[in-house]
């Protein structure tokens, strides 16, 4: 393409020969091509940014034979960290979702990302469920919503549920039987 353009433009006043002033336009061509044809369009600045931090990443192990942290790249370049974030996640090579990315051993077939992201699950009902029990947690008291917290979500024991509320294990295991109970209840309600 960059001949065929330095042909259309080319003129004989220009006093050079046709070689000497197709080989820029060539060589523009190849690297627009190279920088803008990829399956995704990354803007010229984050790709020369991208060399410029894969340059300095080289160089530091090269030196000291460690990674070089985010920050110290920010510092040297003195951009900031979402920036050289941006430019490296840009410089990754993008893949389809229904690319194979793993072979089973056993029988031979491939496993594409879609079919590893998805299941069987309802993620609606899922969804529903989730917003269900948070608002019937936000609807207990105080201590009651602590001890279904420190029981289901930070997964205590009853006996470590006790001691961090100074009372007896069994007294834990009544109000939590009491507290699972109501909360069924107004599940079966609703």
């Amino acid at each position: 393409m960059g001949f065929i353009k330095s042909i259309k433009r080319f003129d004989l006043n220009y006093d050079v020969k046709l070689s000497t002033y197709a080989v820029p336009y060539m060589i523009g061509e190849i690297k627009r091509y190279i920088r803008d044809d990829g399956p995704v369009k990354v803007s010229r600045s984050i790709k020369e940014l991208s060399i410029k931090i894969k340059e300095l990443q080289k160089a530091y192990f090269d030196k000291t034979g460690e990674e070089i942290e985010i920050n110290q790249i920010a510092k040297e370049l003195k951009i900031s960290k979402e920036d050289i974030i941006l430019a490296l996640e840009a410089s990754n090579n993008v893949e389809s979702i229904e690319s194979s990315t793993y072979t089973n051993q056993k029988d031979g077939n491939c496993i594409s990302l879609l079919e590893m992201l998805s299941d069987d699950k309802d993620e609606e009902e899922i969804i529903t469920n989730k917003l269900t029990i948070k608002q019937l947690i936000q609807n207990l008291e105080t201590r009651d919503k602590e001890i279904i917290l420190l029981r289901f979500y930070k997964e205590k024991t009853q006996a470590q549920v006790a001691k961090i509320l100074g009372i007896t294990q069994v007294q834990v295991s009544r109000i939590e039987r009491r507290i699972l109970g109501n909360m069924r209840n107004k599940l079966i309600e609703a």
